[in-house]
């Protein structure tokens, strides 16, 4: 059965959802069988509130950028259903889980948490477990991880999701192909506002560098084949692959 996991970030008015903060932008990316796919979930989203200061610096989505922008009740069906059955993956899930959830509690009729839909792994958890007494926020694990993540000057949460993304499967035993672009809508911006961060180049990587044995190093492979031969036959690197 195909594993369908989905990595999730969100932008908010703020740090603390018991003080009445909401949620304005949700980024969803979609892995299958840990390849990303190409398909996505994003949406700007009106808070019906102020934007603190200090998350402003952070995101730089402004209060005029998200007039006429929907309202969470209006976008709620379309994101559950997108989420619904899917393994969600979060960095410092509880953050996110908690903001979500209190928008799904002022719906009406009420939706229920987030966990009934789907489950969380929190890949903060993960990486402190992997990575004990060491920074484990997104820039430190793509820094680690070597993950290109030039293009994030600010926090954007579809942008943020991509780069989760393939934090995620390099800390989990990366993959053969990630397919960044191979599916890729391309028509997610106009080039004006917080929507022109979420455009990250997906240029070619690098070939792999193929280091050949010197001639000296050959030789004392041979010589040690050779001792290999005297003491116990023939000596199994030496035979054919259909032997």
């Amino acid at each position: 059965m195909d594993r369908r996991q989905i990595v999730l970030d969100t932008e908010t008015t703020g740090l603390e959802v018991n003080q009445g903060h909401r949620i304005i932008e949700i980024g969803c990316v979609e892995l299958v069988n840990r390849r990303i796919t190409g398909r996505h979930f994003h949406q700007y989203i009106q808070p019906e509130r102020d934007i603190d200061a200090g998350a402003l610096d952070v995101h730089g989505i402004t209060q005029d950028f998200l007039a006429g922008k929907p309202t969470f009740d209006q976008i709620a069906e379309e994101f559950l259903e997108f989420v619904r059955g899917a393994e969600l993956v979060i960095h410092n899930a509880p953050f996110d889980v908690g903001f979500i959830n209190a928008e799904l509690d002022r719906l009406e009729p009420r939706r229920g948490a987030l966990d009934s839909v789907c489950s969380v792994i929190d890949t903060l958890q993960m990486a402190r477990h992997k990575h004990p007494g060491q920074r484990n926020n997104l820039d430190a694990l793509c820094q680690r991880y070597e993950i290109d993540n030039t293009s994030r000057t600010l926090h954007g949460a579809l942008l943020d999701a991509e780069i989760l993304a393939e934090v995620y499967l390099a800390m989990t035993g990366g993959q053969a192909s990630l397919g960044l672009g191979a599916e890729r809508n391309d028509a997610l911006t106009d080039g004006a506002g917080p929507d022109s961060r979420i455009r990250r180049l997906q240029g070619e990587r690098a070939p792999l560098i193929v280091i050949r044995a010197s001639p000296e190093e050959i030789e004392r492979h041979e010589a040690k084949l050779r001792e290999l031969d005297l003491s116990a036959g023939e000596a199994v690197w030496r035979r054919s692959p259909l032997q």
